[in-house]
Parts: structure tokens; sequence; C-alpha cells
């Protein structure tokens, strides 16, 4: 390669190295595929191994305890993984600690975690057999993420962002939820269109919503960003 500047050197250098490691893991390869698709960057090659990892143990798992009705592996990483990548992006800057309420299966907190290193996220599981998958998900990825198996409300802590997606009785979680963002900071719902207007009336006029994102490829699924006034209302 003589001749060649150090830095056209470096670009080639981690164009070869991406190639070859999305090459090993198809897996890796075909969320950046889907991603590229949805308008959204691609993933690094360290990340994108972290996610095929994360794939790998959410079939596993899934195959045992039912921790999606999605089954096939496109349908997972795009709406699980391309969605709450998606989510994680749009997140806005300053936040240090989120909460993800009803974690589930890890979505979208997982992937902020892993998209998102500066932010400390608690993944919140009622059910037990879910927050032993959390728990592995956690040790297999090396993320500082920390599991309640318990039930968010019962939290005494207030964060800078709270997040909720699929959660039983959106509604009512909502509610539980908006105490636990402390003021100035945010309500992140993944939801619909349709259901959008109810969950804003949920959390409360403590909190002012800004433009919804739309999620990639999606005219109703979307992420709506609710900012807490730094004090209640006048009456």
């Amino acid at each position: 390669m003589g001749g060649m500047p150090p830095s056209a050197l470096i670009i080639k250098c981690e164009i070869i190295c991406k190639s070859v490691t999305e090459s090993l893991n198809p897996a890796a390869a075909r969320l950046n595929d889907l991603l590229a698709e949805s308008g959204q960057p691609p993933l690094d090659p360290h990340l994108s191994q972290k996610f095929a990892a994360l794939l790998s143990l959410f079939l596993r798992w899934n195959s045992r305890i039912n921790l999606s009705a999605i089954r096939d592996q496109d349908g997972i990483l795009s709406r699980h993984f391309v969605e709450s990548i998606a989510c994680a992006r749009a997140l806005p800057a300053g936040i240090s600690i989120l909460l993800d309420f009803g974690s589930g299966a890890g979505f979208p907190g997982i992937p902020i975690a892993l998209c998102r290193p500066e932010i400390a996220v608690t993944l919140s599981e009622s059910q037990g057999k879910k927050a032993a998958f959390l728990r592995e998900a956690v040790r297999v990825l090396s993320l500082s993420a920390t599991v309640h198996s318990g039930r968010a409300e019962n939290l005494h802590s207030v964060f800078d962002c709270v997040t909720l997606r699929a959660v039983d009785k959106m509604d009512r979680a909502v509610q539980s939820a908006a105490p636990l963002v402390r003021p100035g900071g945010w309500l992140a719902l993944m939801t619909t269109t349709a259901a959008l207007p109810a969950l804003k009336s949920s959390a409360g006029v403590e909190f002012s919503w800004s433009a919804t994102h739309l999620f990639p490829g999606n005219d109703e699924r979307l992420l709506a960003l609710g900012l807490r006034a730094n004090r209640p209302p006048s009456k």
C-alpha cells in the first residue's frame, strides 16, 4: 500500500475489517442491511456483533419461555432490534439514568444500553422467567445495566428517562411510570398513532410532547417523547 496517505489506509482497513467481521456473522450483516433499508446508519463491527450475540441468546430463550410471538429472524430484527436501535438514537442527549418500565424481553432497554453506553439502564420486569432472561443477557453482553425483578412502580427512585413499549394495560402503566420521571426528564413511549392520544392523557398535564418519530418503514408505530415540567403547572 505504498504511497497511500495514512488516513486513506485507516479507512481502507476499517472497510476490510467490517467486511470480514460481518461475513463471519450473517445475522450482524442482516441487521445492518435492515437498518440501511430503514434509512438508519449501520452499526460498527463491534456493536453489530453484540447485537448478533443478543439475537442468538434471544432465539434460544424464545423457544423455551415465549419472549415474543414473533418467531422468524427478520421479523425479530425488524420489529424488536431496528425499532429499539432507532429509539436509542432518538433519545435526547443528557440522559444519565433510564428505566425501561416493564422491560419484557429487554426492548428497548438492552439496545439502549448497547447503543448509548453513557446511560445507566435499569431493566424492570415483574415476570420471573423474563427477568431471568434479562439477567442472562446482561451477563452475556457484559452490560452495566441493572435488572429489577419486580414492579417498576415500587422503585423509590426517579430517572432522567422512562421508556415503555408493549406493556400490558399501557394506559395504566403510563400513569404509574409518569411519577418516576424526574422534573425536566423524559417519558419515551413506543406506541401507535391510534393509541398515542389516550397515553398522553394518562401521562398528565405535567408533560409537554415534542414531535413524534415514526419508526422506519411503518406509518403506525412511533416514538413519542414527553418532557416533564420542572415544576407542576399552576392550577
